[in-house]
């Protein structure tokens, strides 16, 4: 049974910076595009970033291009999102998610993504 486990949420003033991680386990990990979403109160879930299963291929959604940074490590079934200069509009439940690919691409769309984590909570303060 495949399983993702997020970790390292929590409260931060503006301006700080957090690092998530999600570590995977029951899937074969460099076979998966790994995707971070997240939804707000009262919001639609919104992509994030997603990465493809080399590593080598990145993409981040508008809002928090140039801040966030994500990262894998296939020896360790690890992702990670880098977060800088946090602002309010960044709070939310972060979730990383797992989309089985037969080549190095990936996808934005959540609806392509198997596996979900349960979520890990990000609150920034003004």
């Amino acid at each position: 049974q495949a399983q993702l486990v997020e970790s390292g949420g929590g409260l931060v003033q503006a301006g700080a910076s957090l690092r998530l991680s999600c570590t995977a386990s029951g899937l074969t990990f460099s076979n998966y595009a790994m995707a971070w979403f997240r939804q707000a109160p009262g919001k639609d879930r919104e992509y994030v970033s997603v990465v493809s299963m080399k590593g080598d291929k990145t993409y981040y959604g508008d809002s928090v291009k140039g801040r966030f940074t994500i990262s894998r490590d296939n020896a360790e079934n690890t992702v990670y999102l880098q977060m800088n200069s946090l602002k309010p509009e960044d709070t939310a439940v972060y979730y990383c998610a797992a989309d089985y690919r037969l080549s190095n691409s990936f996808s934005t769309n959540s609806a392509n993504y198997r596996y979900w984590g349960q979520g890990t909570q990000v609150t920034v303060s003004s």
